[in-house]
């Protein structure tokens, strides 16, 4: 996904380092999990993680919020929903999990899929800090 958003080699090396160290603690205690799309092979796939977050305006009976992230499909099967589906299959889970708000950082290409399905742009602003 990033190769193809233009990341260079040795970034995505470096990140997927941290990544998977980052991952191992949170598959294993639940925090994070996903859905795959399978036809023979992985041809997509969606992963969610739980974050504790204070309630507020938008998620008052909520503590935690949910962040959707991972979601890509294979470029042949592209255009065919199923990022839809395993979106709408992600939000119900969410919500069974009692989750009532989730984010996620949209890339140009999945940003009318995420618009589609109701997502829309949030006031929050972030900033690199080292």
């Amino acid at each position: 996904m990033f190769a193809e958003m233009g990341t260079e080699a040795a970034t995505l090396d470096a990140a997927s380092e941290a990544y998977a160290e980052w991952l191992a603690p949170r598959l294993t205690d639940g925090r994070y999990f996903g859905f795959l799309a399978d036809e023979g092979a992985v041809i997509a796939g969606v992963g969610l993680t739980l974050m504790d977050f204070p309630p507020g305006p938008l998620h008052p009976k909520g503590d935690q919020r949910a962040l959707v992230l991972d979601v890509y499909v294979q470029p042949a099967y592209r255009g065919r929903g199923v990022a839809m589906e395993l979106l709408k299959r992600a939000e119900t889970e969410l919500r069974e999990r009692g989750v009532v708000y989730a984010v996620l950082h949209a890339s140009k290409m999945g940003r009318p899929l995420y618009e589609k399905l109701g997502w829309g742009a949030t006031t929050e602003m972030g900033k690199a800090l080292g």
